[in-house]
């Protein structure tokens, strides 16, 4: 496939493309985590464990740019921020799920 530019960025092919989008460490346990229910930010951090603020707070951004994640705030004090998966995000899942049993299956040696 000839490369091919997507948001004013060089992609070689449509796998780089993707790695870009859900790639990393916990953009993946992120859509992951949202694919049954909607979360809070503290109980994402809580859930991901060491994750950092700062961490966290990028790859949400990122995800939701993307158009992966839906952030809903709240007018309240002190505010309430609530994050979703969109229909995009949700085409995600069936390929987190391939790499789950594929790094589970490596794992056991099967």
């Amino acid at each position: 496939m000839p490369k091919f530019e997507f948001n004013g960025k060089e992609y070689n092919n449509p796998v780089e493309l993707s790695l870009d989008i859900i790639g990393g460490k916990y953009k993946m346990p992120i859509l992951w985590r949202l694919k049954d229910k909607v979360w809070r930010y503290g109980e994402l951090k809580k859930d991901l464990g060491k994750i950092t603020h700062k961490m966290l707070t990028e790859q949400l951004r990122e995800l939701e740019s993307d158009g992966l994640v839906h952030r809903k705030v709240y007018p309240e004090i002190p505010p309430k921020v609530e994050y979703s998966i969109t229909e995009i995000g949700q085409k995600a899942i069936p390929i987190i799920e391939m790499l789950r049993k594929f790094g589970e299956d490596f794992r056991l040696g099967n």
